[in-house]
């Protein structure tokens, strides 16, 4: 439970973070913008063609009389849907990262540096990054795929599988969407994806407890985009924390800057230039 909260903690401290930091804020609205237009065209096109869909998917029921050829597409299509928006919503996190690398590398650095202490710039090439992005978020959308198959398949279940089964798809969904958040984080200390899904599965209640609020806002449209750099920066906190950068040690490094910052006399117009 400690954990639970801790993690929801890290998602309001992030957020508090890029309040604070309003460029940065703006800064990594970007690539997000850019991934939500992409999205909304493809959900778009699973609407506009999830009934023939369901058609093609339930050939025996053609005969069938009223109302059940239409309860059960329409319960089809409903699944459909909503496997449609999980996900979006799992895939969402790795789509934007991945466009806006740059931009939440900055962002994460600059949380770093806030707060004190954090890895040296890992000075891997542009193009590099990307294929380890890449081929991490791959990695863990394949293991994330297999939940949402099974949890698709117990949705046809009767009561559970419309009251249980989607409690803990939000679960699993909150954990894996953490590992894609912290993936920023974690990468600039050269940590693997396996031993990153390693570390999440130790802390399974810090994980779900800061990605699933994050997946239940997700579903309100546009939320996502305004909510994607405060998540970043929460998940660079949240790794500091899980590598032991984030300690005592680095919080005094931190006053100590302010402290430093707050009596260092303004440099003259022509230094600053």
């Amino acid at each position: 439970m400690r954990d639970l909260v801790a993690g929801t903690g890290y998602l309001g401290k992030g957020q508090r973070w890029v309040a604070r930091h309003g460029r940065w804020w703006g800064f990594g609205l970007i690539p997000a913008l850019i991934t939500l237009v992409l999205y909304a065209a493809a959900l778009g096109a699973l609407a506009f063609y999830a009934g023939d869909l369901a058609a093609w998917a339930t050939p025996f029921a053609d005969g069938w009389g009223s109302p059940w050829q239409g309860l059960l597409r329409g319960l089809f299509v409903a699944l459909l849907f909503a496997g449609g928006l999980l996900l979006s919503v799992l895939t969402f996190t790795a789509v934007t990262l991945l466009v806006g690398d740059p931009f939440y590398e900055a962002l994460a650095e600059q949380v770093e540096k806030s707060e004190g202490g954090g890895p040296p710039d890992p000075g891997l090439p542009l193009w590099r990054e990307l294929w380890i992005s890449l081929k991490d978020s791959v990695h863990v959308l394949m293991r994330a795929a297999g939940f949402g198959v099974l949890f698709f398949v117990l949705g046809f279940l009767p009561v559970v599988g419309q009251t249980v089964v989607p409690a803990i798809g939000f679960c699993v969904s909150g954990f894996f969407l953490t590992v894609e958040l912290t993936s920023v984080a974690m990468q600039r200390r050269g940590i693997p994806v396996r031993e990153r899904l390693r570390m999440l599965r130790g802390r399974k209640g810090l994980a779900v407890g800061f990605g699933t609020p994050l997946v239940l806002a997700f579903l309100v449209p546009f939320v996502a985009v305004f909510l994607m750099p405060g998540a970043v920066a929460g998940a660079t906190l949240l790794v500091r924390d899980l590598t032991g950068d984030g300690g005592a040690a680095g919080e005094e490094d931190a006053q100590v800057a302010d402290e430093v910052t707050a009596v260092q006399p303004s440099a003259p117009p022509s230094a600053r230039w």
